[in-house]
């Protein structure tokens, strides 16, 4: 009987030592008004970039910092509270990370063209085929020039974040389509296999 009080108070630590750090990695990744250093500037940055925040970064999180979180929100579906809770900080880095390949992809395309590029990467989010985050689609072997090339390190236009937002919204001007290419450009044999569903600008949208 002892044995098993034992265990069982044994086991109680190890919960309540797993939960205290999970809720200690969580109170670190939240960022709300009164806070400043790095992190909050880091945030205030991309927003600036996104064209949400209507003030230079300073690294403090007053009222427009929460305006602009809470904009950032309402647009890309979350729960709006002006916190950048982990699903805050996770969506802004994703939309920084599409509009990064949009801008590298398929800058000097329509906006309809840089909206289809965006689609293209949360539909293979969405499939089985792929994987199912947003980086480890971006960052797939071979999956994008724009990685491979460096152009993904180029910072993205205004164009390029409206567009994601757009996409994150629901506008698909592909029609569901996982694979696009430009016929000048390619030279994988394969891709021109894939059935052609749309083409928007230069690139065939394919499935």
């Amino acid at each position: 009987m002892r044995k098993i009080i034992t265990n069982s108070v044994f086991i109680l630590f190890i919960v309540f030592l797993f939960v205290g750090e999970n809720t200690e990695v969580q109170a670190a990744t939240t960022l709300e008004k009164g806070n400043s250093g790095q992190e909050v500037q880091d945030i205030q940055e991309k927003l600036f970039r996104m064209g949400y925040l209507n003030a230079e970064p300073t690294g403090y999180f007053g009222s427009l910092t929460e305006r602009a979180v809470k904009d950032f929100q309402y647009e890309t579906n979350l729960w709006v509270d002006g916190i950048t809770g982990i699903k805050t900080r996770n969506q802004i880095d994703n939309v920084e990370m599409m509009a990064r390949v949009v801008h590298g992809e398929a800058r000097g395309e329509s906006y309809e063209g840089m909206v289809a590029v965006a689609a293209v990467i949360l539909n293979r989010k969405a499939s089985i085929e792929f994987p199912n985050t947003i980086q480890r689609v971006i960052f797939q072997q071979n999956a994008f020039t724009a990685v491979q090339d460096d152009q993904y390190y180029l910072v993205p236009n205004t164009d390029a974040y409206h567009a994601v937002i757009d996409a994150l919204d629901g506008y698909d001007p592909t029609n569901g389509t996982t694979y696009y290419y430009n016929p000048e450009k390619a030279t994988d044999e394969w891709i021109f296999t894939r059935e052609t569903v749309t083409q928007i600008g230069n690139h065939i949208f394919a499935e």
